[in-house]
């Protein structure tokens, strides 16, 4: 693995000089084309279910206290839950929150909101297909995602469509923007100031150290680990933003008030207007995964053999990550940092710098909190990628990704944040537009098999 990971560092340092170029080609594809497909497709998906998100809410909620079915998934639909939640709760409900309020402002907060909601929709309807259209593997265990189900409903025409996919999916699943934002706030900690590149590359291989004993163990311990990790790493984060809003409660109204206001600005035009919606549904991109395709990997591993009853917990995810915890980190930022007074598009270092002014120690807390948001998605994320990986070479060869997978966790440590994020938006890119068609697609099929569970119930 050292022989690869040295071999990678110098494909880094290369790629250094091509950021601006990447930068360039995810802002035209992840821009408006982006914000159609996710929001447009996902309004369209919410309308035609019936505001499915919003009306069977309740009904969600319930799932997850109705005892499992024995079916032939390897895990729960609870721990299938906690396994996407711990991939979408990660360094995008931090550092890509401030990297949405610096560059948008508070109005892109209100947008990621709009995608939650939508974004729920979606991820019934993931959900749904995930359990009616999976696959299996060689050895006969379950095996979902966007590849099985445009193999298994839209037929073989379209199987090219699948594996550009699980190509997508990959590159897309390999933490780029979790593995550096990680790296850089542990640098800092450690050595103010220009951070070495020795530094982050031993912090990279402490991070690979402790994300292979989880991955290596397979999908049952992911899973295990997730369910007791995500409700510790939540409610430390809602304590630590509780305690922030408490002692700056006059200010609260305001900073609620800010993000209405700004969120339909028309003081520097409708063009304005537009780039802070793009922005706000382009970070929930990362931070919910709606749309992505991920999520069907995930769920379709579930023991539930009801396709509806899986949906229904699924579309929990982008509640807990895109409307909760992504506003808890909104509320901190705006309470403790004058993002007018901010020079350049900063991540992870913005919300210390706000956790700190405000808690004593704060920013070591959140050091904690962040460590935990990132290496429990690099747990789900890497089961993603073998899935994918699994679908193109087999399920022997499949399984040689995790080891590429903890091995890229350490070139990513190094990697420039530019290029970090730009590599990050255009993979997720190539896998939305995929997964959006097969969804648009099928939504109908979703649709018949709503009527027809929740007709039985009433």
């Amino acid at each position: 693995m050292l022989v690869f990971t040295k071999k990678c560092l110098i494909f880094v340092l290369m790629l250094d000089s091509t950021a601006d170029w990447l930068a360039r080609v995810a802002d035209t594809v992840c821009g408006y084309p982006l914000f159609v497909v996710l929001i447009g497709g996902g309004l369209f998906l919410f309308v035609y279910s019936g505001a499915v998100s919003l009306r069977r809410l309740p009904r969600a909620i319930a799932e997850l206290r109705r005892r499992e079915d024995c079916g032939r998934g390897q895990i729960s639909s609870a721990q299938a839950l906690a396994g996407v939640v711990s991939a979408t709760v990660g360094m995008g409900n931090i550092a890509g929150v401030a990297i949405a309020l610096v560059m948008g402002g508070p109005g892109a907060i209100f947008w990621m909101w709009v995608s939650a909601l939508v974004g729920m929709c979606t991820k019934y309807h993931e959900g749904v297909l995930a359990i009616k259209y999976r696959g299996a593997t060689g050895a006969g265990d379950p095996a979902g995602g966007t590849m099985h189900i445009i193999d298994r409903a839209l037929g073989p025409r379209w199987h090219w469509l699948a594996v550009s996919f699980a190509v997508a999916g990959m590159f897309g699943t390999l933490c780029i923007m979790n593995a550096n934002q990680l790296t850089e706030a542990v640098a800092s900690l450690v050595s103010p100031g220009e951070v070495a590149l020795e530094l982050r590359f031993a912090i990279g291989l402490a991070i690979a150290a402790v994300v292979s004993m989880v991955v290596l163990g397979g999908i049952r311990r992911i899973a295990r680990v997730a369910t007791w990790l995500v409700p510790f790493m939540v409610g430390g984060y809602f304590l630590m933003v509780a305690y922030i809003i408490l002692i700056n409660i006059a200010a609260v109204p305001e900073a609620f008030a800010s993000i209405f206001r700004e969120a339909f600005s028309l003081r520097a035009g409708w063009g304005a207007l537009a780039g802070i919606a793009i922005i706000g549904a382009r970070r929930a991109a990362l931070v919910n995964d709606a749309g992505v395709g991920t999520a069907s990997i995930m769920h379709g591993e579930s023991r539930n053999d009801h396709p509806v009853r899986e949906g229904l917990i699924a579309m929990l995810g982008p509640a807990i990550d895109s409307g909760f915890v992504c506003t808890l980190t909104a509320l901190a930022i705006l309470l403790g940092t004058d993002l007018a007074a901010v020079d350049g598009a900063r991540g992870l270092s913005l919300a210390m710098q706000a956790f700190g002014s405000q808690i004593p120690g704060g920013e070591y807390l959140l050091m904690v909190i962040v460590a935990c948001f990132a290496i429990s998605s690099m747990f789900s994320y890497s089961f993603y990628g073998t899935r994918c990986a699994s679908y193109i070479f087999g399920e022997r060869r499949g399984r040689l990704y995790t080891y590429v997978f903890i091995a890229t966790l350490v070139v990513f440590a190094v990697i420039p944040v530019t290029a970090a994020v730009s590599l990050c938006d255009l993979f997720y890119a190539l896998m939305v537009f995929p997964t959006m068609f097969t969804l648009l697609c099928l939504c109908r099929h979703v649709k018949a098999e709503t009527r027809s569970y929740f007709s039985k119930k009433s």
